[in-house]
C-alpha cells in the first residue's frame, strides 16, 4: 500500500534540497532514514524527519485495512523537491542602494510503496 508525506514552505534551497533527496531516491525506506541520518547536509533531517512520516502513513494505512506491516519491506518510491514561493529581503549597499536577498522555499514530497517481489535493483558499473 502506497503512503504519502509532504512538507511545504520550507527554508531550505530547492537546489540544496534536491542535493539531499538525490541521496535516497529508490533505496529501501530504512536505509534512506540511516543515510539521512549521518547526511552533513542542513536540509537531511526535515528530509529524514519526512522519510520517517511517509514510514508512519503506511503504517497508519495498513492497520486500517487489516494488513501485516513490515517497514523494511519498503521503498522510497518517489521523492521529488518543487519550488516554493520566494520571500524578498533587502540590505543597503554603498551609494544609498538597496541589494535584494532572496529567501527561497521548498516544497518536498515523498512516496513509499512496498517493493516489488522479484524486482531486483541492478547495479551499473562504469
Amino acid at each position: 500500500m502506497e503512503a504519502k508525506a509532504q512538507t511545504r514552505y520550507l527554508r531550505v534551497t530547492p537546489q540544496k534540497a534536491r542535493r539531499v533527496v538525490d541521496l535516497v531516491r529508490g533505496k529501501q525506506a530504512t536505509e534512506a532514514v540511516a543515510v539521512l541520518s549521518f547526511a552533513p547536509q542542513s536540509a537531511a533531517e526535515p528530509v529524514r524527519k519526512l522519510v520517517e512520516s511517509a514510514i508512519a502513513n503506511a503504517k497508519f494505512l495498513a492497520d486500517k485495512h487489516s494488513e501485516a506491516f513490515d517497514p523494511n519491506d519498503y521503498v522510497v518510491k518517489a521523492i521529488h523537491v518543487d519550488e516554493g514561493p520566494t520571500m524578498k529581503r533587502f540590505r543597503p549597499r554603498a551609494q544609498g542602494r538597496a541589494g535584494r536577498i532572496l529567501k527561497r522555499t521548498s516544497h518536498i514530497t515523498v512516496v513509499v510503496a512496498p517493493a516489488v517481489p522479484g524486482a531486483k535493483k541492478t547495479r551499473r558499473t562504469r
